[in-house]
């Protein structure tokens, strides 16, 4: 069977056959459905695929993720892997980093597989087009887009925030510095925000430096908080990655954790339990986030709709602020 034979039993062109085939140009939907019983019939395609183009559906989520650097992300990817495969579909990952174009040939290349839905968990709050022209569902993780009719589903990073410092407060700490993460992010813009309101509301003096959500920028940053901070005594960073980076070069300057200075992280990834001392963090929920989510991508009555859901974030104590 080869595509001429396809062609002549749909009563079609061969070119029609293959534009139906690669999704390249519009077809009649009369000649598409001719088409699509020929290649289901003959199975000139393997049988997977002929069931995809015939049924609009490919059993497949695609997830777009900003870094396959960052051990958060990895293991939101691993938590909806398993939701999907529960539910029988398969989940396709998309490294597409900070990169808006990149983000839209993805799409448009799972709009084109016949995806049943889209995970995206955005690099950026600041969006330069539109997504309203897809036909899949689509849920945002990890982010808030305020009018473009998508669910939108986060856990409470300000909330996170203001926990971690009640914490260092707590411990005793009075001269804390926010290794701030990244503000074109909504979890750092929330998280800074946490940090600030906080401040301002028990009179402590807002100590801030910028870094990156990674781990050679930890490094190098540290340096730099410990030189315009040299008064430090407790230090909140914007992720467990940049606390382990954080720990390393107070490591390296002897200085004492938790003794002269006490950390903390955010995530709860799981090196955090693992390194000496455990590293003390707020912990998101990314086993209930990967469940909502696939939830609601796979409800296409919710398509369009605008709605957020924030999940609820724990504070993680451990050996990097005294709890042993």
């Amino acid at each position: 069977m080869n595509i001429r034979e396809v062609a002549r039993l749909a009563g079609v062109s061969p070119a029609t056959v293959s534009r139906v085939i690669n999704g390249t140009a519009s077809v009649s939907e009369d000649k598409r459905a001719r088409v699509l019983r020929a290649i289901a019939e003959t199975e000139f395609v393997p049988n997977e695929v002929a069931r995809t183009l015939f049924k609009g559906s490919s059993k497949t989520i695609g997830l777009l993720i900003p870094s396959m650097r960052n051990p958060y992300f990895m293991m939101l990817a691993a938590a909806l892997d398993e939701q999907a495969s529960r539910r029988g579909y398969r989940l396709q990952l998309q490294h597409v980093g900070y990169d808006f174009t990149r983000e839209q040939a993805a799409l448009q290349q799972l709009q084109a597989g016949n995806a049943d839905g889209v995970i995206l968990v955005p690099g950026s709050t600041r969006r330069c087009g539109d997504w309203r022209g897809y036909s899949m569902p689509m849920v945002v993780v990890d982010s808030d887009l305020p009018g473009w009719e998508v669910p939108c589903i986060y856990s409470d990073h300000y909330q996170g925030a203001r926990m971690a410092m009640e914490h260092l407060v707590d411990c005793g700490c009075r001269e804390i510095v926010l290794i701030r993460g990244p503000q074109s992010t909504f979890s750092g813009l929330s998280r800074y925000r946490g940090y600030q309101d906080y401040c301002l509301e028990y009179g402590i003096c807002p100590k801030v430096v910028d870094c990156d959500y990674d781990f050679q920028a930890g490094l190098a940053m540290t340096e730099a908080l410990l030189s315009r901070y040299p008064e430090v005594d407790g230090i909140l960073a914007c992720n467990d990655l940049v606390a382990i980076s954080t720990y390393k070069i107070l490591h390296k300057r002897k200085i004492s954790v938790p003794d002269q200075v006490k950390l903390m992280g955010f995530d709860d990834i799981p090196f955090s339990s693992l390194m000496s001392p455990e590293l003390s963090t707020i912990r998101q929920p990314v086993e209930d986030l990967a469940e909502l989510a696939m939830e609601l991508v796979l409800r296409r009555d919710l398509c369009g709709k605008e709605e957020r859901h924030v999940l609820p974030v724990t504070l993680v104590p451990r050996e990097t602020t005294g709890h042993k």
